[in-house]
């Protein structure tokens, strides 16, 4: 059960966060081979000084991507993952990719929990909830 968590440090629209989560859902599952029903996303929003990145201007916005996955995902999966993401921010909300980091943690499958079951290791073509 990845959870991606994504900061602003500009307001957002109700429904450009929702298009943005199913957005961000359609594309980890595209590329980390995997459903969709157990993604959880968080989107928080801080005041604009609240959040900073070296070659950002301090007036500048930005977006830092917090993503805890599954172990077993190869590095250009999530090379692939991290560029997707930064091309839909800069797409949405206008923030340029040089102003986005993105930090992956990866987890063995048993720390991921649901009420149903925890996660197994990850496999491809899977139904993670089966």
């Amino acid at each position: 059960m990845p959870h991606l968590q994504f900061e602003f440090n500009k307001p957002l629209n109700g429904s450009s966060k929702v298009e943005f989560s199913n957005q961000v859902r359609a594309i980890f599952a595209r590329i980390m081979d995997t459903g969709t029903d157990h993604i959880a996303i968080s989107i928080r929003e801080v005041e604009p000084y609240n959040l900073s990145i070296g070659r950002a201007r301090p007036e500048d916005s930005v977006c830092l991507m917090n993503l805890d996955i599954r172990e077993g995902r190869t590095i250009s999966q999530r090379r692939e993952l991290a560029i997707d993401y930064m091309t839909l921010v800069e797409s949405l909300f206008e923030i340029p990719p040089a102003h986005q980091y993105i930090t992956f943690t990866q987890h063995p499958g048993e720390d991921f929990h649901l009420i149903e079951k925890y996660l197994a290791e990850w496999a491809p073509k899977e139904d993670p909830l089966a």
